[in-house]
């Protein structure tokens, strides 16, 4: 198996407090990982360390074989695909100029850049491939919240990551868009086999088919790390969120209730 991303007991210290704490984790070419807890389990921090954006207090990230500390981040990072749907676009860009500026990891087309005509085919075939084609008159302050989903993953394919990070891709999405998008990754994990892809949620409704791996965390720390059928049971899960949690798995997806007190006879 081809390493792509391992990180090597981890902690994390911001301004006195200890955000992670031993965090173990090796992620493997084809691997899709998903990285639970509740909120300010550390998630997001683990997240910008996969992604080259933050350094481990103690312990070593190592990225596409190179260990942060050690090596030109900015090189680093434009092999490295990021999808966060809170994506800051101020002009009114066409889809194709969303998923372009990939290539020059910017938020807005950069002035007097041309894009080469291979890389304008790569991102028209993407657009085709998200299920975007058609749609050239679409500009991002009116298109949908799925429809920008989809643009991002675009976007963040455009150089062909070996490693592709989504930031909580369903977030401000309806039921029917959410669908879609989960169709969208487990489509894209189907194509792309050697892909890696590290998801955080804390929901697991939001967890495509196509998840192999799941991280729990918790204060900090890794309750549980593995195959996701094994990670993601009622025990583990509840203990993670410190409540009682049933989690089912059917049809592929899985999902997860509170569990129902037994009435007193």
């Amino acid at each position: 198996m081809t390493e792509i991303l391992r990180l090597e007991s981890v902690d994390v210290v911001r301004s006195g407090r200890q955000i992670l704490s031993g965090i173990d984790m090796t992620v493997n070419a084809g691997e899709h990982w998903a990285l639970i807890g509740a909120n300010g389990a550390g998630k997001s921090t683990m997240l910008s360390m996969c992604g080259a954006h933050q350094h481990p207090t103690r312990g070593s990230v190592f990225v596409l074989g190179q260990q942060l500390g050690r090596v030109e981040i900015r090189r680093l990072r434009e092999s490295i695909g990021h999808v966060n749907p809170r994506h800051a676009v101020s002009a009114a860009l066409s889809i194709q100029d969303v998923v372009l500026t990939g290539a020059t990891g910017t938020n807005e087309r950069m002035n007097r850049w041309v894009p080469a005509p291979e890389l304008v085919s790569r991102a028209d075939e993407l657009i085709d491939a998200l299920g975007l084609g058609g749609k050239d008159a679409a500009r991002w302050p009116t298109m949908s919240q799925g429809e920008r989903g989809r643009a991002l993953i675009a976007r963040a394919l455009l150089m062909d990551p070996p490693l592709l990070l989504l930031d909580e891709p369903s977030t401000g999405l309806d039921v029917a868009a959410r669908e879609q998008l989960l169709e969208t990754v487990d489509h894209l994990h189907t194509t792309h086999p050697d892909l890696a892809t590290v998801l955080v949620t804390h929901h697991l409704e939001e967890l495509p088919e196509t998840t192999t791996h799941a991280m729990l965390l918790k204060d900090g720390r890794v309750r549980a790390a593995g195959p996701a059928d094994d990670v993601l049971t009622t025990e583990l899960v509840t203990d993670a969120f410190d409540y009682p949690i049933d989690i089912a798995r059917s049809a592929g997806r899985w999902s997860a209730r509170a569990r129902r007190a037994v009435p007193a006879a």
